[in-house]
């Protein structure tokens, strides 16, 4: 009994550094360019090549927290969603949000941003205070770092 505690303990080692490693790799996207903990403003998404300006109110924005969730706004309505960043990708899980309604060019914006992200894995590039998202199909979300509050 005391030999297999043992053998416990050591198979139990690789499993707690690649946790942590797993953690680290959820921190950042690009050299020096931390992807979580960061307030993301949305500028537009590009969509079927065509660019769709965010709305003038609304304020869409996101951030993608340490410890797994994401949460923001889609111009109209509030989300919320879990999420899991591995090297260059980030996966969404499904989208969590409120249901006001807003004028039609929030809401046509809110739907374009939604399907973008519910349930997607994107590819991400951070670089000099831009985020840039792409879906496998070329759609991109376009984001910049937000000020600090």
């Amino acid at each position: 009994m005391k030999r297999h505690k043992q053998w416990l303990g050591a198979a139990a080692i690789p499993l707690v550094v690649a946790c942590a490693a797993g953690k680290a790799d959820s921190a950042a996207m690009g050299a020096g360019e931390p992807v979580t903990g960061v307030e993301w403003r949305v500028e537009r998404i590009t969509v079927g090549g065509e660019d769709l300006p965010a709305p003038a109110t609304g304020s869409p924005h996101l951030r993608i927290g340490t410890d797994g969730g994401a949460a923001g706004n889609l111009g109209c309505n509030r989300f919320s969603a879990r999420v899991a960043v591995h090297g260059d990708r980030i996966t969404f899980g499904a989208l969590r949000t409120t249901k006001m309604a807003c004028d039609p060019d929030r809401m046509s914006f809110e739907r374009a941003l939604a399907k973008a992200l519910d349930g997607q894995t994107l590819t991400g590039a951070a670089e000099h205070g831009e985020l840039t998202l792409t879906s496998g199909h070329g759609d991109r979300v376009h984001l910049t770092r937000g000020t600090p509050e």
